[in-house]
């Protein structure tokens, strides 16, 4: 395949839909996370599929902003930097989950326990150091920039608008998870899969249009037989 711009717009697009996929799978029958769970085989898997997820969701978002630039305007590259921040942390927070706190789980899950706990909306009995100051980055980014950048993708009128709606609706709608205690957090990852899912569709479909579009005319035009006026 060659390297074309348009090639790698698709190829980013396909990365969102793999992206929105794996986030909403992740969560399928997800253990709820404690010392104990870190130290088995599964948390690991999980853990690596989340790091998949984050990385393909950079290229993903990447793609979509670079396709309408202009368009997306200032609030658009505002939206996508900080969107970009909070998967690049995620990324960080994910991958020291699956290296470090599977290790940790056998020597301190006291301390891993605690972290667990921040993470998911609760409180520490014990001091966590600086994965309180890194879950509250994550938070800010991953939130505050998914509702920035889907405004952006709303506004910029080029991918597919009820994504973009649901993309910022659902990084809002994670800020009740602390009011509703019942109900499972996990759950407020699909409305971002959905989205993510959407966009890289409709990104991918917008560039094979234009691939087909600027096909040369006689190109895309059978051939006439011998002899024919």
């Amino acid at each position: 395949m060659p390297i074309t711009t348009t090639n790698l717009t698709r190829a980013a697009g396909l990365s969102a839909v793999a992206a929105g996929l794996l986030f909403i799978g992740v969560q399928i029958n997800h253990p709820p996370l404690d010392a104990e769970f870190a130290a088995t085989t599964e948390y690991t898997v999980r853990q690596s599929l989340k790091v998949l997820m984050a990385g393909l969701s950079l290229a993903g978002i990447t793609g979509m902003y670079l396709r309408q630039v202009k368009q997306a305007g200032v609030l658009g590259l505002i939206g996508y930097l900080v969107f970009g921040a909070g998967y690049l942390i995620m990324t960080s927070v994910e991958v020291i989950g699956a290296v470090v706190f599977s290790t940790l789980a056998h020597t301190a899950p006291e301390y891993v326990n605690d972290v667990f706990a921040v993470f998911t909306g609760g409180h520490a009995s014990g001091d966590i150091g600086l994965m309180q100051a890194l879950n509250l980055a994550s938070a800010a980014t991953f939130l505050g920039g998914g509702l920035l950048f889907g405004i952006g993708l709303f506004r910029a009128k080029v991918l597919a608008r009820w994504a973009a709606v649901l993309l910022a609706a659902g990084s809002v709608a994670t800020l009740a998870i602390p009011l509703l205690p019942q109900v499972n957090e996990r759950l407020f990852a699909i409305p971002t899969g959905i989205a993510m899912v959407g966009l890289g569709y409709s990104l991918w479909r917008d560039q094979r249009a234009g691939a087909i579009r600027s096909l040369p005319q006689d190109a895309s035009r059978p051939l006439n037989p011998v002899g024919a006026k």
